[in-house]
């Protein structure tokens, strides 16, 4: 399930990059706007069918979780469409390291040096893949850069929310809310969508929000601290991606980089298992 789930979302992120690009290219403010409206429709019709109970929704939580989320996004979305998939899907695993951050700050938690040490080994990672001061610097790396960080303070409101509210509430409220919000950008970025990206953009929400339930049932089924580290196929798949559609081959540093950043969040979620059991 969870190497479904990987799948799934390298090929969201692809269709976005296939949005981004070329002679129609869209706005990633738009592509946004049809990942979570797509999405929503999909939630939309599995609630009328399953009619899941609802309770009483923090709505602050809500909007914090979902402004970081739909940014995050746009973010990783304009920088797909400007460096290589892969480069941008491994630069985003840096989220759970300043998750780590915010939650100190947000959650109180305490951090000791093993999870201090991973955090810097996967920025290390990261620097190999943005290369700051080198020939092959991507300023787009950094918008990617960006992305990682508000995905890292959606993971710390999305504990919150977590341990108050049911699953398919959380994730039927942010796909209404995400709507609500892109659509507000609609007048300033819209262009009419030519047959085919009608498609891509319902790839885009549909193949996220179908990730999204085979990623929540495997953590269901498995222990997290077998489970998470599968998520890191997600790189793989974005490279195969990339290569196959778009001929683009990972230089040697960026190969280095994202495996950095996969073994420090493999070695993070190991130490966060066993700090659980004891």
């Amino acid at each position: 399930m969870i190497l479904i789930a990987s799948a799934f979302v390298a090929a969201s992120t692809l269709c976005a990059k296939q949005l981004g690009v070329g002679e129609n290219a869209m706005s990633p403010f738009q592509i946004t706007w049809g990942r979570y409206a797509f999405a929503l429709v999909l939630v939309i019709s599995i609630a009328i069918v399953v009619k899941p109970k609802f309770t009483k929704p923090d709505w602050k939580l809500h909007l914090g979780r979902v402004t970081c989320g739909l940014l995050g996004v746009t973010a990783m979305f304009y920088a797909a469409s400007r460096i290589p998939l892969a480069d941008t899907t491994a630069i985003s695993f840096l989220n759970p390291m300043f998750a780590m951050v915010f939650a100190i700050f947000i959650l109180g938690e305490r951090v000791g040096p093993i999870r201090w040490g991973t955090a810097a080994l996967a920025l290390f990672g990261g620097m190999l893949l943005i290369r700051p001061g080198s020939s092959g610097f991507q300023p787009e790396a950094l918008i990617a850069l960006l992305a990682a960080i508000l995905f890292g303070m959606e993971v710390v409101v999305l504990k919150l929310l977590a341990g108050r509210e049911g699953a398919f509430q959380i994730i039927l409220i942010a796909n209404v809310v995400g709507t609500t919000m892109a659509s507000l950008t609609l007048p300033f970025v819209w262009q009419t969508p030519v047959s085919d990206q009608w498609l891509w953009m319902a790839g885009t929400g549909i193949l996220m929000v179908t990730a999204q339930a085979f990623y929540t049932n495997a953590l269901r089924i498995g222990e997290a601290s077998f489970v998470l580290p599968f998520s890191y196929a997600t790189l793989l798949f974005a490279a195969l991606y990339d290569f196959v559609l778009f001929d683009v081959v990972p230089v040697s540093l960026s190969l280095v980089g994202g495996v950095i950043i996969v073994v420090s969040g493999i070695v993070l979620a190991w130490r966060e298992n066993k700090v659980q059991n004891l």
